[in-house]
């Protein structure tokens, strides 16, 4: 089984933190704007069972994602399965009307602008993703992707890179929890 292992930080500013990156060799891309739009189980409260279901359009791509509850109380280690939906942007809105037709509904859109790379650290090559989120601001999320039996391990290097970035501020909500509850504060 495939687990994300991720730690995010809301941050005040990116600039010194890519900067500290790009002194340890991380190469960042051009900006990419993602598009996520979660989908409410129509039986089901996945937020309620910490589940996820994500369908993400980043340029032409889409894809379809499912993260399970969290398995630790210091990062967001859980499992995820993902499938390529294609390259065809039309293939947001087939899969869309495809799970309205089986009774799910949009929850909510987090629209962010993300400038991804890697860093090599203790032997791991661990991807960082520098966000800007509409309505909630500026945050750096670091991830390994590992196996069950290696989540332990990949959970030591993201906590020792963020320790070594003096990120303080980790947030375990997902952008969509944040959002959802900014919404409900200002209602």
């Amino acid at each position: 089984m495939r687990f994300e292992v991720e730690q995010k930080f809301q941050v005040e500013d990116l600039g010194p933190i890519e900067r500290e990156l790009r002194s340890l060799g991380a190469d960042f891309g051009d900006p990419v704007v993602q598009v996520d739009t979660y989908l409410s189980h129509p039986s089901r409260d996945l937020a309620q069972a910490d589940e996820a279901l994500r369908m993400r359009l980043e340029a032409d791509e889409v894809s379809l994602t499912y993260k399970g509850p969290k398995i630790d109380a210091q990062t967001k280690s859980r499992r995820e399965i993902e499938i390529g939906l294609g390259s065809d942007p039309d293939q947001a809105r087939l899969a869309l009307e495809l799970f309205a037709s089986l009774g799910f509904d949009k929850a909510i859109e987090v629209r962010k602008q993300r400038r991804q790379a890697y860093v090599e650290w203790e032997g791991a090559r661990v991807g960082v993703a520098l966000d800007e989120v509409d309505g909630l601001g500026p945050f750096v999320e670091l991830e390994l992707i590992s196996e069950e039996d290696q989540v332990p391990k990949a959970r030591a290097h993201i906590l020792s890179l963020a320790s070594h970035l003096k990120l303080r501020r980790d947030e375990r909500r997902s952008y969509c929890e944040l959002l959802t509850a900014a919404r409900a504060t200002s209602d």
